[in-house]
């Protein structure tokens, strides 16, 4: 696997780049967040993470800016039935990473369906298919910060929840009806009396 690629931008164009690295030039798709990151050509020391997909007929390399956009580019490929590259980098051109977790974790298949390549039966079933994925993982990071911005207990709260069994989105919908309460353990009881 090619994990990353480091070298002179030769070309930039909209969904593709060229990157020479030791003399060897290698063509990189890449999503129009990662192009509109890139400095003009010919340009030293650029850097993408880089994601190989080998096909019977090609070898295609694909490129990202962050590890995040990467990491949802391959979470897409591995998880959803029906989802290809082009469909993946649809997903990326038309949200940012946080922007997708927070759909998918919140059920927005709209928010998805809007995107330009994706239709409302395969935002559905990204939503299915990558909830549990993509919703325990935006928790943690939540919890840290206190539940984003209400009482420190409520991503403690959100944990507890999820830890019994419950969907991140189910989850936040209790704690939001239940309000914020002096302890960690009030908290679950009165989301719990409104699951």
């Amino acid at each position: 696997m090619i994990a990353f690629l480091r070298g002179r931008l030769e070309e930039l164009l909209p969904g593709r780049v060229v990157l020479d690295v030791a003399g060897v030039g290698y063509e990189v798709l890449v999503p129009m967040s990662t192009f509109e990151k890139l400095p003009p050509p010919p340009a030293e020391g650029v850097r993408l993470l880089t994601y190989l997909q080998v096909r019977e007929d090609a070898h295609v390399l694909y490129g990202f800016a962050t590890q995040e956009e990467r990491d949802l580019f391959a979470l897409l490929l591995a998880h959803v039935s029906g989802v290809g590259p082009k469909l993946a980098l649809a997903f990326l051109n038309g949200c940012s990473p946080a922007r997708f977790r927070e759909a998918v974790g919140t059920s927005d298949a709209a928010a998805l369906a809007a995107i330009k390549g994706v239709g409302k039966k395969t935002a559905e079933r990204v939503i299915v298919e990558l909830r549990d994925k993509v919703g325990v993982s935006e928790a943690w990071p939540q919890a840290s910060r206190g539940g984003g911005g209400s009482t420190s207990g409520s991503g403690d709260a959100l944990l507890a929840l999820m830890a019994l069994g419950y969907k991140q989105a189910e989850a936040l919908k209790a704690l939001a009806a239940a309000g914020p309460r002096d302890t960690v353990e009030e908290t679950v009881r009165e989301a719990l009396k409104r699951m």
